[in-house]
């Protein structure tokens, strides 16, 4: 794109109803938050377990800032790794089964780095039509050869599988999708993995905390493997940043040494791991949480039911309301708004065209009263 486009660009995304702009927060992430000087019955995190703005994460992160800094200083493997960042992933592969895991920035930064170095010219990549946009792009920047299967279509994938000449095979899914909800079938896809000799690629970034009593899917499934690679993000459910993968000790120490986005990068802050750390505690030992959120799940779904609402399948907190055009999603997001309810309406590339969508994202910190009047007011649009 030249820069005289960018107007007439900018111009025909605002005709499309798909220019995007930022909400400017005033308070803390919660189930209320203010924006604008105004507050809003929340339902737009992925706060799952309401854990973003925990007394105990908060704690931990200005102990940690005392004792280790704020900055990482340089790249991990030029600075140093620090103890505490050692001790998180101890803990985060003992939390899943594994025998390590690896830290990185982000998910994203997770997902570029780890299938870059496991493929590469000359290798195939079997991927999820709604695979997340970071798995789609670090597919894409690997230079492996690039197959899309159908979603959750497991014939599709086989057929595709068998017909490929590639030596290293790897397989691409998110554990659970984050526009929809909805969960890949694991079990089967480990079993193609393994007729197929393939790795298969786990991104568990809606499903940790969530699934398998807080340890994700790979417990929740049972699917601890040396074919299985696992990465799941630290900034939704587990309410901090950043993101981890686990498997092997091998793979860890390969990743160590091939992932350029761990490599040539600045280690994350310190206190992270620590707040990490606290949540994962949390984790574990509140149950409640996981409950409570089922409930809401449960509540909104039975409140819809009886309506014209297309509601996604999903037993998750991912709640997908498809509406179908941008304008008419935009529209009844603003309405929400207007009725003091903040809703995210998703619309593409975020999702395929004609499939614009209010994305609700129910957490535990919400009461039975906030799932009640959103609901309320949800069915009072369609009057």
């Amino acid at each position: 794109m030249r820069p005289d486009q960018l107007a007439g660009a900018l111009s025909q995304l605002q005709a499309e109803h798909r220019l995007r702009q930022r909400a400017v927060l005033d308070s803390p992430q919660g189930p209320r938050v203010s924006i604008g000087g105004r507050d809003y019955l929340a339902f737009a995190s992925n706060d799952y377990l309401g854990l973003a703005n925990h007394p105990a994460l908060k704690a931990a992160m200005r102990e940690a800032i005392e004792r280790w800094g704020v900055g990482g200083g340089a790249s991990a493997l030029v600075a140093g790794h620090f103890a505490i960042q050692e001790q998180a992933e101890r803990a985060l592969a003992e939390f899943v089964g594994c025998e390590a895991a690896l830290l990185f920035g982000s998910g994203y930064a997770a997902n570029l780095g780890v299938v870059s170095s496991l493929v590469g010219r000359g290798d195939a990549i079997f991927a999820d039509k709604l695979n997340h946009a970071s798995l789609n792009d670090a597919c894409q920047l690997s230079r492996a050869e690039f197959k899309r299967f159908r979603h959750n279509d497991l014939a599709h994938l086989a057929q595709l599988l068998q017909n490929t000449p590639a030596q290293s095979r790897l397989i691409v899914v998110d554990a659970v999708y984050s526009m929809e909800g909805d969960e890949a079938p694991l079990a089967a896809l480990l079993q193609l993995a393994e007729r197929y000799d393939a790795w298969l690629y786990l991104d568990d970034a809606h499903g940790f905390g969530i699934l398998g009593d807080g340890r994700g899917a790979l417990v929740e499934h049972a699917l601890q493997h040396p074919r299985v690679v696992y990465m799941a993000t630290l900034g939704k459910a587990a309410g901090v940043a950043g993101a981890f993968v686990a498997g092997s000790r091998q793979l860890v120490t390969w990743l160590l040494n091939r992932a350029r986005t761990y490599i040539f990068t600045t280690a994350h802050p310190p206190a992270q791991a620590a707040a990490v750390l606290a949540s994962l505690q949390l984790i574990e030992r509140e149950s409640w949480r996981r409950l409570l959120l089922q409930e809401h799940i449960s509540a909104l779904r039975a409140a819809l039911a009886e309506t014209s609402f297309r509601l996604c399948s999903s037993r998750m907190p991912i709640q997908a309301i498809i509406i179908g055009g941008n304008e008419a999603a935009v529209q009844m997001a603003g309405d929400l708004q207007g009725s003091g309810i903040w809703v995210p309406a998703i619309r593409p590339p975020t999702v395929p065209a004609g499939t614009a969508r209010l994305r609700v994202s129910l957490s535990a910190a919400h009461s039975g009263q906030d799932v009640s009047q959103l609901a309320q007011a949800l069915v009072r649009l369609l009057r």
